[in-house]
């Protein structure tokens, strides 16, 4: 048997799978960075990209020399030999891709940790996600509302509550890297510090129904200062049918209906 040109290859791979890796790291795949969250994430993002292209390029090496090395000459319309698998190879291959995974895995979990880890001066808004708009709650200010314009402080961290009134919502900025799922009945909630002031996009993620493409929110991240003389400015408060998801609000009219005696037992009746 023909003894593979092992130190070939592997030069081959290194060549193919750093061009790769050189070229595809030139690209800003994400956008601009308006996060603290931002940083950490697309360095992740670009030690997948690495990993992932010499992956690539072992698999295209292997598959190149195997196509080139025994391929069938012209006429040959003959049946392969029958062989047997190479065990020690498979266990190989199979251990290896396990520890990759792992790897980025616990990798992506120490990311997500710290990002989410909470600051004691942490500020809260509620975020109402419904077919097909954006509004916003500020509980910490007298539970002021905003409609399809959401203001934030630069360098605060801020939770957003999430809300979804009827289906499943995503709340996502590009430039915060973070996208988190609102869903009707359970809490959710995304965490972020804006680390750059400036207007940017709040968009649903989420393929929610016909108007999906227009749920958007514009996103003020301004100063301390102007923050709070815009907080000042908003009369408007939560109205009373938006503090509840749609779970809630049904659970409650379920219970008022039950209390009024609209709805009969479900005891046996007997004869």
């Amino acid at each position: 048997m023909t003894r593979l040109p092992i130190l070939k290859m592997v030069l081959a791979v290194i060549v193919f799978g750093t061009v790769q890796s050189v070229i595809l790291l030139q690209f800003n795949w994400f956008g601009d960075e308006a996060s603290t969250a931002a940083k950490p994430i697309d360095t992740l993002l670009d030690v997948t990209i690495i990993i992932s292209s010499f992956i690539f390029a072992i698999v295209c090496v292997a598959l190149g020399y195997a196509l080139i090395k025994w391929r069938a000459k012209p006429g040959d319309e003959s049946d392969g030999l029958p062989i047997h698998g190479n065990t020690r190879l498979e266990i190989i291959w199979t251990i290896i891709p396990v520890i990759i995974v792992l790897g980025l895995a616990g990798y992506s979990w120490a990311v997500l940790d710290d990002i989410e880890k909470t600051d004691s001066n942490a500020l809260h808004i509620n975020a109402y996600a419904q077919q097909f708009a954006w509004t916003f709650g500020y509980p910490e200010d007298g539970n002021k509302w905003s409609e399809g314009e959401l203001h934030v402080p630069v360098d605060r961290q801020v939770i957003f509550d999430l809300q979804a009134q009827d289906v499943i919502h995503s709340f996502w900025v590009p430039e915060w890297r973070i996208k988190k799922d609102a869903v009707p009945g359970l809490e959710t909630e995304v965490i972020v510090t804006p680390d750059k002031e400036g207007t940017y996009s709040l968009i649903c993620a989420e393929l929610c129904g016909l108007g999906h493409t227009t749920m958007r929110a514009t996103v003020v991240v301004e100063s301390e200062a102007k923050y709070k003389a815009w907080l000042n400015k908003q009369t408007t408060q939560v109205p009373e049918d938006i503090l509840k998801t749609t779970n809630q609000y049904e659970a409650d009219q379920l219970k008022k209906e039950e209390q009024s005696g609209g709805i009969e037992g479900s005891g046996v009746i007997e004869q």
